[in-house]
């Protein structure tokens, strides 16, 4: 009898290379980012650059300390500085995005395994790290030239935080205005002249963005969809304003939904394989939005929803893992 030769996995390969889908994002995100960059200023881009810039060198000096093979063409720390730096506030101090990339790389990525290794998102992951360490500076939202929305900054302060100051508090998002009672301006909204961080005020530059990967083959829609619909049936459940489209839209084109659902859910090594665990992954992420967003302090939910996923993910691929080919099914009992 004959003795089988099994390999490790991957069993199923592709020409397709990491370098090459993750180039794929890079360029999915310059849509947005430019939009950033040309809205709140060059401070923007400098964040940008320096989340980059801290990233790919902070990757290269773990690799070159542990004396483990470097790896820049596959452009994984790139894209993990630029959607760092696309999920702080333009008005962030240049310390701020050089921490955060160090956080994601080193503590996050490297320290589990480098690439395909880390447990959950690492840009998302420094981002929350840095809103729990300095909550007044990441939410501190420079606004210019945008039209008044009916609640004032301040108010939407008092609202959200129960203080009776609102010193280094410049604009309000459309989230915090909506959970201070108002409505969102879903022109400005939709096309990115609002508050917020530097790559997710525009659902137009994202959905742009996002096309380009669906073109080609990089993301399917079923985590994006299945996320983005479950926040809105959330909301319309549990909001309190029942069918108010300015609210639902509002919910849907506001804060880092759009960002979140189409490039950091959607990341390969954090998100499950099989597809209906995809869609469960996408439920499980809308509803810890909507409860984040609509029962929480914050007015604002996905990152912390997708590095709380993502922890769930090898439950829910054990759960969704289909049969194999001629395993019959465990009797009960």
């Amino acid at each position: 009898m004959g003795l089988f030769h099994v390999s490790a996995s991957p069993h199923t390969r592709d020409h397709v290379t990491t370098n090459q889908i993750m180039a794929d994002v890079a360029i999915a995100l310059i849509p947005a980012s430019a939009f950033g960059v040309y809205y709140f200023g060059l401070n923007a881009l400098v964040i940008l650059c320096v989340s980059m810039l801290t990233c790919v060198l902070s990757e290269y000096i773990y690799n070159k300390l542990m004396k483990t093979p470097q790896t820049p063409y596959e452009c994984s720390a790139l894209v993990t500085g630029l959607l760092l730096g696309m999920n702080l506030p333009a008005s962030v101090p240049i310390w701020i995005p050089i921490l955060g990339g160090v956080f994601a790389i080193i503590v996050v990525k490297q320290l589990y395994g480098g690439l395909g290794h880390n447990f959950m998102n690492p840009a998302l992951a420094a981002r929350c790290f840095l809103l729990i360490s300095f909550a007044g500076r990441m939410t501190n939202f420079t606004v210019t030239g945008v039209k008044e929305s009916g609640v004032s900054s301040e108010t939407v302060y008092k609202v959200l935080n129960g203080a009776s100051s609102v010193d280094g508090i410049s604009g309000a998002t459309p989230l915090a205005v909506m959970k201070a009672g108002g409505e969102a301006d879903l022109f400005d909204l939709f096309f990115g002249f609002t508050g917020g961080t530097i790559g997710e005020t525009s659902a137009l530059m994202i959905l742009i963005g996002a096309i380009y990967l669906i073109a080609r083959k990089v993301i399917s829609l079923r985590i994006p969809l299945t996320y983005i619909l479950t926040v809105a049936v959330f909301a319309l459940c549990f909001g309190g304003r029942g069918l108010d489209a300015n609210y639902l839209l509002g919910q849907v084109f506001g804060g880092g939904l759009m960002l979140g659902a189409f490039f950091m859910a959607t990341d390969y090594v954090t998100s499950p394989i099989t597809p209906m665990g995809q869609i469960v992954f996408g439920v499980l992420l809308g509803i810890f939005t909507g409860i984040f967003r609509i029962f929480g302090g914050s007015a604002e939910g996905v990152s912390y929803a997708i590095i709380f996923c993502n922890l769930l993910v090898p439950l829910i691929e054990k759960v969704t893992m289909p049969r194999a080919f001629g395993c019959k099914k465990r009797r009960k009992g």
